[in-house]
């Protein structure tokens, strides 16, 4: 059985099993599935992975924000075989299950607010993010929502539509959903007002005052929705007084405030959910990857009286709150609160931004460092003045961490960020090992 405190070794060489899989995969999966890693994942535990042919990776990137608790944690994987065996399915829209409604019950507790809440549960961010909108239209009675540039929220027709990114993830794939407004997310380093924070006097928001009157009239809006950390828009965390502010303008017209903590939540930035951070209970949430431990889970929890605005049958579907995956959920939720996992993240993404402001007096091509917990990533630019994007660093260094048993990837708008979503459970000696690769890589794309 592969160890989770293994550190693995670099050299590692791709094999025969490899090479015949590859050439199925070529032959039957669609193209438009791509893969990162030239590798089959045979097995893993904790922050490391193994693939077919024997080769030891470490996890840089967690399932991209999914294995949180790391890979296969024993609580949860005996949860997983304990509820196998009673119940794998049967529809909890005609006949119900335990697990569904501990799960519901839980996720009320935990989650920002006092209020009175209630929670249903999909299969993935991308559902929960289409139920949540659906569940404020119902609620409001009204058909627009706003959205904003940077953020990812899936590839459905809906998702793709709120989705800022054109290429990959939009392209030929319009018309898109109407009555969806973009406006500029706060952005410090690359501000749209040429302003710098803490002196902008916050025009991010102030720009509402003019989009309401140019763009939208606020009464036809029924949601905001908005990644308190923007994920695949590079991991951007704006001002504290930004997502207050968003609120606040929610409020004043009567917008149902949506917090899509699909990629930020659930002990990733050293809280339970990110908004936390930020002061800020938002009406609906949006919740999936790091729920369940890999089980495919998602939810939209939020206030009560909102989340009961659709009629019976109108939200949900077949697999949704699959018994299975509610108990992986449960497990996962038990072992992040009593190995005080958030904690553990301020540590790992401390670890993590101290060895990259290192490397940022090295490397002035690193302009900006941006972390939350251990949502951590760096912005690489060609010039620190000019902040023109290097774009071109980025696959060479993923390649060069690759090569040397680190599996890590990139995000942002212009594809010029490196991003680190380690498990929080990684031990110091893999964090450290890893780190130490991805200083070798940055060496070999920018010295």
């Amino acid at each position: 059985m592969l160890k989770g405190d293994l550190i693995p070794q670099t050299g590692n060489t791709l094999g025969n099993k490899t090479e015949t899989l590859r050439k199925k995969k070529e032959k039957y999966v669609a193209r438009g599935i791509s893969s990162l890693a030239p590798i089959f994942i045979e097995k893993a535990k904790g922050a490391v992975i193994e693939d077919s042919d024997g080769n030891s990776y470490i996890d840089f990137y967690g399932g991209i924000g999914v294995i949180n608790a790391g890979h296969c944690p024993e609580t949860v994987v005996d949860a997983i075989k304990e509820q196998a065996d009673k119940l794998l399915h049967s529809c909890f829209m005609i006949g119900m299950y335990e697990p569904y409604v501990q799960l519901a019950e839980k996720l009320c507790q935990i989650t920002p607010g006092e209020h009175a809440k209630k929670a249903m549960f999909v299969n993935s961010g991308a559902e929960a993010v289409e139920n949540a909108i659906k569940i404020a239209k119902a609620y409001t009675k009204r058909p627009g929502v706003i959205a904003f540039e940077g953020g990812f929220h899936g590839r459905t027709l809906l998702t793709m539509t709120l989705t800022s990114k054109v290429k990959p993830y939009k392209h030929e794939f319009g018309p898109f959903a109407p009555e969806v407004y973009k406006v500029p997310a706060a952005y410090c380093y690359r501000c749209m007002y040429k302003s710098s924070y803490p002196g902008c006097g916050m025009a991010c928001l102030e720009y509402f005052e003019r989009f309401f009157i140019s763009e939208v009239d606020p009464e036809n809006i029924a949601a905001m929705i908005i990644e308190p950390v923007q994920g695949e828009g590079g991991f951007i965390v704006p001002p504290k007084e930004f997502l207050a502010g968003l609120k606040r303008i929610c409020e004043q017209h009567g917008i149902v405030f949506i917090v899509d903590e699909v990629q930020s939540g659930f002990a990733r930035t050293g809280k339970m959910f990110a908004c936390e951070h930020f002061d800020v209970v938002p009406d609906l949430m949006t919740l999936a990857k790091g729920i369940a431990s890999g089980m495919p889970l998602s939810a939209v929890v939020g206030r009560a009286e909102i989340m009961d605005a659709p009629t019976p049958g109108r939200i949900g579907g077949t697999y949704g709150g699959n018994p299975v995956a509610c108990a992986a959920a449960l497990a996962t939720i038990e072992l992040m609160e009593k190995e005080d996992l958030s904690g553990k993240a301020e540590e790992v993404g401390s670890k993590i931004v101290s060895k990259l402001e290192e490397l940022q007096q090295k490397y002035p091509q690193i302009g900006d460092i941006r972390a939350l917990g251990s949502m951590v990533a760096l912005e690489l630019v060609k010039d620190p003045q000019s902040k023109e994007p290097f774009k071109e660093a980025v696959p060479v260094i993923i390649e060069e961490c690759f090569k040397r048993g680190l599996l890590t990837m990139g995000a942002g708008i212009y594809g010029n960020v490196v991003r680190f979503l380690p498990p929080v459970v990684i031990t110091d000696e893999q964090l450290s090992k890893g780190l130490d690769i991805f200083a070798e890589a940055l060496e070999i794309a920018l010295g």
